[in-house]
């Protein structure tokens, strides 16, 4: 077996596409969420056809960023004890091959943002100048580094509902913004801890302004929000009035939040949500099971098969 603290040996293809985070695409899925709470509009497949073009450009748009990220960060990574190991900071890809693939990877956004609509090319732009600003200045600054980074969640959702077009949900906003908050601050919670355990000296200095304590708290107060956000959803919007079964989604979302955090506390995971995503089995099938009732409450294939408990 490979020691995890040697250096790997990797050719530039392969370099860059672990550059890329491929793992870390499952965040733009976020932008079927304006198709999924709409799928009883009219021409479901188009609409869906489009969502699937937004989530390529998105995919494209967020690993330039990576490269663009990694480029920036370089020196720090190399000091840190597990991202020195990425293919830029370990120096297994260079950094004219890394410049030329994020020039192409953004000339392909372009592209295909504007074929697809000008005001979806303007939301992914606007997502690509906030996640510049963070990488420049925001992260650097103690509560808004994890707003902003909230902020690119909230516009993966916007991109998703003008990609189709559907009109833009306050709803929407607000619950992704509760979400992104809650594994933003749970993020920020594992970085700390794995810097402490390993008893090395943070390359982030924004740790520096953090405590466990602190992060516990701020938390809890978004998890009762994500919680309450997403369930005044299924009541009061436009899309819960339709479909009062809606409600029945609620438990998903509320033991999706409670395993995060006990994967998070006890099996001190959290640094990396899309890594919870994909390899944790119940999370997985948590989400599945929550977006196929969801497609069915919507799509009103339920109301052949339940009773109405909510008149």
């Amino acid at each position: 077996m490979s020691n995890p603290g040697t250096r790997q040996h990797r050719g530039p293809l392969i370099a860059l596409l672990v550059t890329l985070r491929p793992k870390q695409w499952t965040k733009n899925l976020l932008l079927f969420a304006g198709f999924l709470f709409t799928i009883d509009s009219y021409r479901p497949m188009v609409q869906f056809e489009r969502a699937c073009l937004g989530f390529v450009a998105f995919c494209l748009l967020s690993s330039s960023v990576y490269v663009i990220n990694d480029l920036c960060d370089r020196e720090n990574d190399q000091q840190h004890p597990r991202k020195r190991f990425r293919p830029i900071p370990s120096g297994e890809l260079s950094t004219p091959l890394a410049v030329g693939a994020a020039i192409m990877l953004l000339s392909a956004v372009a592209a295909l943002s504007l074929y697809l609509n000008p005001m979806f090319a303007a939301v992914a732009g606007l997502y690509f100048i906030v996640t510049l600003s963070y990488t420049y200045l925001f992260k650097h600054v103690v509560i808004l580094d994890v707003l902003v980074l909230a902020l690119g969640f909230v516009l993966r959702a916007i991109a998703g509902a003008v990609v189709i077009p559907v009109s833009i949900s306050a709803w929407l906003i607000l619950c992704t913004l509760m979400l992104a908050l809650f594994l933003g601050l749970s993020k920020r919670r594992a970085e700390l801890l794995t810097i402490q355990q390993s008893g090395t000296l943070t390359t982030r200095k924004i740790l520096d302004e953090y405590t466990a304590e602190l992060l516990d708290q701020m938390i809890v107060i978004v998890t009762s929000a994500c919680v309450m956000s997403y369930s005044l959803y299924t009541l009061q919007s436009t899309t819960g009035t339709r479909h009062h079964d809606l409600m029945i989604t609620i438990p998903f979302v509320i033991y999706g939040i409670f395993r995060y955090l006990y994967l998070m506390h006890r099996r001190c995971l959290g640094e990396s949500p899309d890594s919870v995503i994909i390899e944790d089995r119940p999370t997985l099938i948590n989400i599945a099971l929550w977006a196929l009732t969801t497609a069915l409450i919507v799509s009103h294939t339920l109301e052949h098969y339940l009773p109405k408990f909510i008149q």
